[in-house]
């Protein structure tokens, strides 16, 4: 008898109490904070690195050029702008998506009050591919507690989800579309800006099945909330 491969969870949409009721909050609270901080953390280092900041920081870092505003502040401000985009898709927000919106934009402002910009050129790349590589684990640590997506990448998911596409085709797109607005605006580009903008979706879908944590089941008990799979975390480009 052949031993049957079970399929990667999937991301399941719940309503905030529902999310709250899932359990497994020992586990999915403390990876949602870890993912929260290392994303701000990740905008940071590629700040620092000062070869090209991430495409929504491209926007962010255009948008301070006429307020005033930190890079950590705009973050936060365009957070909850972009949650008005989850009105049409029907994007449901919880726990998460709220505190990504705020703490994101400190843990980015905190670190770059305690990070130097280093003038060796091989420290700057260090910072900026670790900066890219960690944004990619964060997004999947987060994202996979099932608490809530943030603004930007309730963006991606509500897309995928309306499209048919991948989250790789999705993020890197919404990434490409933000740095143009950004130029538009004035705000930073460089090298850093490509390589996140095309590595950060695969990085997302490659690293999203090992932290996702399964609440399908507990979806299908709440009959009051959405029990169908949001996307699974490893669907293949359409």
């Amino acid at each position: 008898m052949t031993d049957t491969v079970p399929p990667p969870p999937a991301l399941t949409e719940l309503g905030p109490v529902a999310q709250l009721r899932a359990g497994r909050l020992a586990r999915r609270l403390p990876q949602l904070l870890v993912g929260l901080v290392s994303y701000g953390v990740s905008l940071a280092m590629m700040v620092r690195g000062g070869l090209g900041l991430a495409p929504w920081d491209v926007l962010h870092s255009g948008l301070i050029r006429y307020l005033p505003l930190t890079l950590g502040q705009a973050v936060v401000a365009m957070s909850f702008v972009v949650l008005l985009v989850w009105i049409p898709l029907r994007e449901t927000p919880g726990i998460g998506t709220v505190a990504n919106a705020l703490v994101v934009g400190f843990s980015a402002d905190g670190t770059l009050a305690l990070l130097d910009s280093p003038k060796a050129l091989a420290l700057r790349v260090g910072l900026m591919v670790g900066g890219v590589l960690l944004c990619g684990l964060a997004t999947a640590l987060y994202i996979g507690a099932q608490l809530g997506r943030g603004p930007r990448d309730g963006l991606m998911t509500g897309l995928a989800r309306r499209t048919g596409r991948s989250l790789r085709t999705v993020r890197t797109g919404i990434e490409l579309t933000v740095v143009l607005a950004g130029l538009a605006l004035g705000g930073s580009i460089g090298i850093g800006t490509v390589v996140y903008a095309l590595a950060i979706g695969p990085l997302a879908q490659l690293l999203l099945p090992a932290f996702t944590i399964d609440l399908t089941a507990t979806a299908r008990a709440h009959a009051g909330s959405p029990t169908q799979p949001l996307l699974r975390a490893t669907k293949p480009d359409s």
